[in-house]
């Protein structure tokens, strides 16, 4: 990496890096310092085939990893650009620049990396203040990205197609087998998603929550009634391929440290956008505007944080690191995080 930054530096930044949400816990990224930057990858064998066959989840989950990593890095005074390849699944490059003085609001989101946590719990019958509604929606905004909050007939139309995956997914044995690879019970492992974060059985049939213990019967979970009327959003972008997939999951990760600062919990509802036929529902009338992530938000109590696993399991350290890429076939995003 850049000579000038400490090595303490680098590892809080990229302890911060991989503290981002990802399908299923998965923690589908890989991190390679050197060269004058730090090279972000997915990590296609930690992939979902079954709900997640084109990797655009993992390229999320990769793409808030990466807000992470530059967000931490403004927050300890170092401004940062971002080279992505345009339109490929490969990696893209956090490149540090000049010194910055971080501002409040960036110190308020990187202080918010450790505390995000994705709620699976009930929420309050509150509903969420429009002011509120407005921060998460510029949260949102990117070039070519936007956050939509559902009206209630749009809100029962994404319910029921959410309702509909859930049950097809259910009854589907490879998707079964998928969901028991990565949920444990003992709380030993690094990864996947743990009994003490799967969230009560649902009693309320109008919201379709993903049972995690479905293959673990003999968890001893509650059974609790969620809100009658959820309140979702619906993260969108302009465009449906890899680059556009680590464009939303920055956008993404902004959305849940901006609700994390503001008290507000959220749940990704996925199942939807996991069964091509039901998320073709969702896309744009106009084609352009592709469902990237449905988000339940509202008020709960706090949960359990999710396993991570070490750093240096995501770490690629080789001793000579090629120079950059050359600029001509990469986008550039801004020197701060947007």
């Amino acid at each position: 990496m850049n000579d000038r930054l400490p090595e303490r530096t680098i590892a809080a930044c990229l302890n911060a890096a991989v503290a981002a949400p990802s399908i299923h816990n998965t923690q589908p990224w890989l991190f390679r310092p050197g060269g004058g930057a730090v090279e972000v990858l997915p990590d296609p064998a930690r992939g979902l085939t079954v709900i997640d066959p084109d990797h655009r989840a993992m390229h999320i989950s990769v793409g808030a990893a990466v807000c992470n990593l530059r967000l931490a890095l403004a927050a300890e005074g170092w401004t940062s650009r971002l080279l992505a390849p345009v339109g490929a699944a490969a990696a893209s490059w956090v490149v540090p620049g000049p010194r910055r003085e971080p501002g409040a609001g960036v110190q308020a989101l990187a202080g918010a990396i450790a505390r995000r946590r994705t709620n699976r719990e009930p929420f309050d019958d509150a509903v969420v203040a429009a002011d509120l509604l407005d921060a998460l929606r510029a949260a949102a905004h990117a070039p070519a990205v936007r956050l939509v909050v559902l009206d209630p007939v749009r809100r029962g139309a994404v319910l029921a197609l959410a309702q509909a995956a859930d049950s097809r997914q259910r009854t589907d044995p490879a998707y079964r087998r998928e969901l028991a690879a990565w949920t444990g019970a003992d709380g030993t492992r690094r990864d996947g998603i743990t009994a003490a974060t799967f969230g009560p059985r649902a009693t309320t049939a109008t919201l379709p929550q993903r049972d995690f213990g479905l293959q673990l019967p003999t968890v001893d979970r509650a059974a609790a009634r969620f809100e009658f009327h959820p309140q979702l959003v619906v993260l969108y972008s302009r465009g449906d391929t890899p680059a556009d997939w680590l464009r939303s999951g920055h956008a993404l990760q902004r959305v849940l440290l901006t609700a994390t600062v503001l008290g507000i919990a959220v749940q990704p509802m996925t199942q939807a956008l996991e069964v091509p036929a039901f998320r073709a529902f969702l896309t744009d009338p106009s084609g352009r505007w592709h469902a990237q992530m449905i988000l339940r938000i509202g008020y709960g109590h706090p949960v359990h944080t999710g396993p991570r696993r070490p750093l240096r399991d995501v770490l690629i350290r080789e001793p000579d690191m090629p120079v950059l890429p050359r600029t001509s076939a990469f986008s550039r995003a801004p020197a701060v995080v947007p």
